[in-house]
């Protein structure tokens, strides 16, 4: 159905039952009726979700697609393809960790967005650097040159402060490290990136409502000197996502977010 010698030959009777669902007139033309169905088509946007088996991205895939998304997921493993599918988004196989930039280009091909929550996880410091950082850079090279326009990257509140804070020896240290390298080599990038950091993640259900807060108060928060929650939902970080490719919001900006009381539009208006 999206190619022009589709609808150059529809029925009469497929004309007007369009025409009649679209408000127009029942002599359309099949000219008319294929600009009208292919200017529908082309509104449609694709993102693409790197880590698409993620916590985060089962739970934004279904908002996505809610919001008129063509959503792919990644994946490293073909078992969990059903449960993507599950959530409307539609299974690409790729090990981003080992992934070549011609694969990546394949991958997005034709997309408007790319949406990064992968993670190794943590407890190894060399996966950590190979996916959190060097497969987070590499997608975003490989987005510029596809000419994709939009980036979300999912980072966390305290990447910009922790890696000057933290002791090298520190556990935690090569995961802030790779965070903090990533954003940054994405603020370098002619992306319209938006980097999210959340406070720590929860299983909570989605309230829609947060609190956007300067890196001051990211700080305050996560070391407990502040009244403000310092737990992010992940149903609110998907909903934050869903907002900001819909509504084009956050663009270029690092927002810094926790469970709060303003609602996500409002905060992020």
């Amino acid at each position: 159905m999206r190619g022009e010698a589709s609808w150059s030959v529809l029925s009469r009777a497929i004309r007007e039952d369009f025409a009649a669902a679209s408000g127009l007139s029942s002599d359309i033309s099949s000219h008319t009726l294929f600009v009208s169905a292919k200017e529908d088509i082309m509104a449609e946007k694709r993102v693409v979700i790197i880590g698409g088996h993620g916590k985060i991205a089962l739970l934004a895939a279904p908002q996505l697609a809610a919001s008129g998304f063509d959503v792919d997921a990644v994946i490293r493993n073909p078992d969990q393809a059903a449960e993507v599918e599950a959530a409307g988004a539609s299974a690409i196989v790729l090990d981003v960790e080992n992934a070549t930039k011609t694969e990546l280009a394949k991958t997005f091909d034709g997309a408007d967005a790319v949406l990064f929550s992968a993670g190794a996880g943590g407890g190894n410091p060399q996966r950590t650097q190979a996916v959190d950082r060097d497969a987070a850079i590499l997608t975003m090279d490989t987005a510029t040159e596809a000419g994709v326009q939009r980036y979300i990257m999912v980072s966390y509140s305290r990447a910009d402060q922790d890696v000057h804070e933290l002791d090298p020896e520190n556990s935690f240290y090569p995961y802030a490290k790779a965070k903090f390298e990533a954003d940054e080599h994405l603020r370098g990038t002619g992306l319209q990136y938006t980097i999210l950091g959340p406070g720590m993640l929860t299983a909570e259900p989605e309230t829609g409502l947060i609190d956007v807060v300067d890196a001051d108060e990211a700080a305050r928060r996560r070391s407990g000197d502040s009244d403000g929650a310092e737990t992010t939902s992940r149903s609110n970080v998907a909903a934050v996502i869903a907002h900001c490719l819909r509504e084009e919001a956050g663009v270029r900006q690092t927002v810094r977010f926790f469970d709060g009381s303003t609602p996500i539009a409002e905060a992020l208006s």
